[in-house]
């Protein structure tokens, strides 16, 4: 019997090849130095594209539902309540629970932005942006979801969403960010985790009760926005501090109105 073929490689994104190369241990200097360049060039293309968004909230969450799921409706209804209270709503740009997230915005009249980036099956831009950047490298994707934003909302997701609802956890706790509300929205969702955490991670002492308390869980889009609220009064200077960034007009940067 004859072998059968192998199957066909996943195709990989715009970009992936080179990550991957990157994160495949030392090159060439003058290969590694041309990295260095490309990277520094997307911080640099994330500043500027970032800059005058205003105050945000970053929303986390699965590419995978859909419009007819209940989770999306969820995400747009959170996603809108938090436009109201004055808040940027920004999201990795793109389909399922980002794409509620920017559309929610987009009801309430509220700024809406993406950080995308390149996948072989689910990361397309969403149609909700007003502000689209297109990232290579995952990590400085994650730096410019952190940075702008004053609190995190995490609806259900997959090892993406954990992946990224961890990472923030670690930097409020280590105190590399300010202590922002991570802010767990689906409460049976998001039980079982918790309980593990509860029942095994603080049991054998890996995380202490603090940890646990840095995440909030809710299923009221207006207990997100009172949360969000109230940690903007223990972090004005930030706050105030994003409204209204100077603008350079040698860099370009005219205007007042919306980035």
């Amino acid at each position: 019997m004859p072998d059968e073929p192998p199957p066909s490689p996943r195709p990989a994104p715009p970009g992936g090849l080179d990550e991957r190369a990157f994160l495949e241990g030392p090159r060439l200097r003058r290969t590694e130095l041309f990295r260095l360049v490309r990277i520094m060039g997307e911080f640099v293309r994330g500043f500027r594209a970032l800059h005058f968004v205003g105050p945000c909230v970053t929303v986390f969450g699965s590419a995978r539902f859909r419009e007819d799921n209940p989770h999306y409706g969820h995400a747009r209804a959170v996603a809108a309540a938090v436009a109201r209270a004055g808040y940027t709503i920004m999201t990795g740009g793109g389909p399922g629970l980002m794409e509620a997230a920017n559309r929610g915005a987009r009801d309430e009249g509220g700024r809406s932005v993406g950080c995308n980036i390149a996948l072989p099956l689910e990361q397309h831009p969403n149609p909700y942006l007003d502000r689209y950047v297109e990232f290579r490298y995952f990590f400085v994707r994650k730096v410019m979801l952190v940075k702008y934003s004053h609190a995190f909302v995490v609806m259900p997701g997959g090892f993406g969403t954990l992946d990224e609802v961890f990472e923030t956890l670690t930097l409020v706790r280590t105190e590399k960010i300010s202590n922002f509300p991570i802010i767990l929205v689906g409460s049976a969702f998001w039980g079982p985790l918790l309980a593990y955490m509860r029942d095994t991670l603080l049991r054998e002492g890996t995380i202490d009760e603090s940890d646990l308390d840095a995440l909030r869980v809710t299923d009221s889009p207006a207990e997100v926005v009172a949360l969000i609220l109230a940690a903007r009064e223990k972090n004005r200077a930030a706050y105030d501090r994003a409204l209204a960034p100077r603008r350079w007009w040698l860099l370009g940067e005219f205007g007042t109105g919306r980035a």
